[in-house]
């Protein structure tokens, strides 16, 4: 009984001072994680061999990748290269506008960290908008709304989808079958409710329109060769992810695979691309995987496998809608990945009672990836395009955020509902 209590009140107090603004969130991660070692090393229910065997050394290993991947690309100028080139695609009009740099920031994050994408497109997305002299905040809560609903789509687009990828042994090809094709109507949802709800900025006539079409691209773009080269080196770890329950190699050795390529073919300077990775990140994941399997070993998860066997009169899909729900509506308020480290013992317990756990793994994708959008803290994004908008003559507050991001996060689960029970109720029968 103690481990459960202890093990329980450890993680609890953890996520609290997690997400207090005052404190660190990698040093409190870091400093649970050492308390959960420490009791339960003392306890007797979580050992050293089972603390290494808690990391997911696949999730880091991927996220390791991709980041370096993003850091070499960050300084060549590509973020800033689309954003202007898709300025001067829309000449000027405001729909238009918003329709490619939301589109061209949602492509981009089905790929890449859309946190980095965020942060090097919206400053050239307000420098656009001030030189048409138009309102900044609907191109810029669409950038971060429909990259994080792009970033569903694939595997490596959110990391909640590499963590749910890696306990569940889905490939990439898996998110291009079963989650694409319900964020593409998810997506066009989005741009909708968006486009009704900005209507009237988005009617604003431009007042400096010879200014954005003497821009040029390629003036931003300072390192065209090494843009190619990461660009060829995406395409080809695409194709080996397409390729990887082929080939039997793990996501994460083609991620890393193609970082140590790219650092081998440009050659940047590693300690410059080193001090742009994400250190902290990794470290807040390792932490939370040791503390969620000090709580699995401790014994809180095997409640759930009881009352895993009073639910399998439910039918899966329906428990799925549940659970998709109550992550979308936790992830508005709390960050989606404790949570969804948290419910991946749960998923895995409900399998051992029997229940098939595909259609609650999907259900976990898109709660986990939508319901963020609620709130100005429900995703990292979110909180840098708020950040940035503070230097525009229109801030985004919580209060904006909460006038648009609320129904956006309503409308695109309410139709992510919808084509879930439609699609899986169909293929589990």
């Amino acid at each position: 009984m103690w481990p459960i209590v202890i093990s329980s009140l450890i993680f609890v107090v953890g996520l609290v001072l997690i997400f207090s603004e005052k404190l660190n969130r990698t040093i409190t991660s870091m400093i649970g994680a050492v308390l959960m070692v420490v009791f339960g090393l003392f306890f007797h229910f979580y050992s050293e061999e089972q603390v290494i065997g808690s990391i997911d050394f696949n999730t880091l290993g991927l996220l390791l990748g991709m980041m370096i991947l993003v850091s070499i690309l960050e300084p060549t100028g590509f973020f800033q290269y689309l954003a202007v080139w898709v300025g001067k695609l829309s000449k000027g009009k405001p729909v238009r506008l918003l329709l490619f740099l939301g589109g061209i920031t949602t492509l981009v994050s089905m790929f890449l960290d859309n946190v980095t994408t965020v942060v090097l497109i919206a400053p050239v997305t307000i420098l656009l908008c001030e030189i048409l002299g138009i309102n900044a905040q609907p191109f810029l809560m669409a950038e971060a709304l429909l990259s994080d609903t792009g970033g569903v789509a694939t595997l490596v687009g959110d990391p909640p989808n590499i963590l749910i990828g890696s306990a569940a042994g889905f490939t990439f090809l898996d998110f291009l079958t079963h989650s694409l094709p319900i964020v593409l109507i998810v997506w066009v949802a989005a741009l909708l409710i968006l486009l009704f709800l900005f209507r009237k900025d988005l009617a604003q006539k431009p007042t400096d329109l010879d200014a954005l079409m003497d821009l040029h691209p390629k003036d931003v773009l300072k390192d065209p060769k090494s843009t190619k080269k990461i660009m060829i080196v995406i395409f080809v770890m695409i194709a080996l992810f397409l390729l990887e329950e082929f080939l039997k190699i793990e996501p994460s050795l083609v991620a890393l695979g193609g970082a140590s390529l790219a650092l081998v073919w440009i050659r940047p300077s590693i300690q410059e691309t080193l001090k742009r990775v994400q250190w902290d990140v990794l470290i807040f994941f390792g932490a939370l995987f040791v503390m969620i399997g000090g709580m699995q070993s401790a014994g809180v998860f095997d409640g759930f496998t009881s009352l895993a066997i009073r639910l399998q009169i439910i039918q899966p899909v329906l428990l799925g809608l549940i659970i998709l729900w109550v992550v979308a509506l936790l992830s508005m308020v709390v960050d989606n990945v404790p949570i969804t480290i948290a419910l991946i013992p749960v998923i895995h317990g409900l399998g051992a009672a029997g229940i098939p756990t595909a259609p609650l793994w999907w259900a976990l994708v898109f709660g986990a990836g939508f319901g963020g959008n609620g709130t100005i803290i429900g995703s990292t994004a979110n909180i840098v395009v708020a950040s940035l908008s503070d230097k525009t003559r229109n801030p985004i507050t919580p209060k904006v955020w909460n006038k648009k991001g609320l129904p956006v996060m309503i409308g695109t689960t309410l139709v992510a509902s919808i084509c879930y029970l439609l699609f899986f109720g169909f293929i589990s029968k």
